[in-house]
């Protein structure tokens, strides 16, 4: 059924209506400095921009420095990381802090903007966050660029109970007037739980690198069947050996395409 994105030219980029999204976010070092195996962003960029994949994820310093490697390939999406929190080891006492502005995105040509919503943070934080995230969207939407916020309780175990909280920050970032929400993966009954409650796009990420190959593959297949509209996966696969990564992007990119249905 047609929707107010139906005609979205960004959204259409971020999210195309022939295969779930598969998007490599590349941006870690935004928060974390340099990240193992991610020393290089562009170097990293470059490896996977051959692949069947539909865009990246990255911050501000990573679009200046790619910019005439992406030109080449403009069929890849950009999605840009425009906050930070730091330190993430210290939720209770860190901060959020703008890294970019809506302009800086609609100048340096990207497709989407993406913040934080971390909730395992202090009560005067929570409405930082909330006024910060208000006024990005209301903005972004004059420039007709999607929004994409992702709940996050940082520096702690993915515990039942953890799952089921970040289930309910989903609908604060759906009420704050999200376009798409990035939540790890939660498990295809829960995903399939969100896509029905929120019927707006949500994409799964990987998170930090764990298990084997098989497994985060069979994740990847679970969201998708569950109605993931797409999966941003960074640390999973580039952590990985060149070998076993190149051939998990191929098995994900086939998952993008069979196992896809587009819901909005």
């Amino acid at each position: 059924m047609a929707n107010r994105y139906s005609t979205n030219y960004r959204m259409n980029r971020v999210l195309r209506d022939d295969r779930a999204a598969l998007i490599v976010p590349i941006d870690h070092g935004l928060v974390w400095g340099r990240v193992e195996a991610l020393e290089a962003p562009v170097q990293v960029m470059r490896r996977y921009i051959p692949m069947d994949i539909t865009g990246f994820m990255v911050s501000a310093g990573i679009v200046k420095q790619s910019e005439v490697d992406l030109a080449k390939a403009s069929h890849l999406a950009r999605v840009l990381a425009i906050d930070a929190f730091w330190p993430t080891s210290a939720p209770e006492t860190g901060t959020g802090c703008m890294a970019a502005s809506v302009e800086d995105a609609a100048r340096l040509g990207v497709d989407c903007v993406k913040m934080l919503m971390p909730w395992n943070v202090n009560d005067a934080e929570k409405i930082n966050y909330c006024r910060r995230i208000g006024a990005i969207i209301a903005e972004a939407d004059k420039w007709g660029i999607p929004t994409m916020l992702e709940p996050v309780f940082l520096n702690s175990p993915r515990t039942p109970e953890i799952i089921e909280a970040e289930m309910e920050v989903a609908r604060v970032c759906y009420d704050l007037g999200a376009d798409i929400i990035k939540i790890t993966f939660p498990g295809p009954d829960a995903t399939d739980k969100l896509c029905n409650e929120l019927d707006i796009p949500i994409v799964v990420a990987g998170g930090p690198l764990s298990g084997d190959a098989a497994s985060t593959v069979a994740d990847i297949k679970n969201a998708v069947e569950a109605g993931a509209q797409g999966v941003v996966v960074g640390r999973k696969i580039w952590q990985r050996p060149a070998e076993e990564a190149a051939d998990m992007m191929e098995q994900i990119a086939e998952i993008t395409r069979s196992s896809f249905t587009r819901r909005w």
